[in-house]
């Protein structure tokens, strides 16, 4: 699964550990999300999502591979 969360928050001007605390996870959390490390609960997502005031699938895409 691909994201859009770095580009996001170079939108809103934010750090990792700023959104971190906003949605309730560690900066480790956003950090291996943007590497596309780690597929986030669909919680998170949701919570993700509305920080931005986007859609889920504005935010994460599925790749060929999910």
């Amino acid at each position: 699964m691909n994201n859009n969360i770095r580009v996001e928050r170079a939108i809103k001007k934010i750090s990792q550990e700023e959104l971190a605390k906003q949605i309730g996870v560690s900066r480790q959390t956003i950090n291996t999300m943007e590497l596309n490390k780690y597929v986030p609960s669909t919680v998170l997502s949701l919570k993700i999502a509305r920080y931005f005031a986007k859609s889920v699938e504005e935010i994460f895409q599925l790749d060929d591979e999910d």
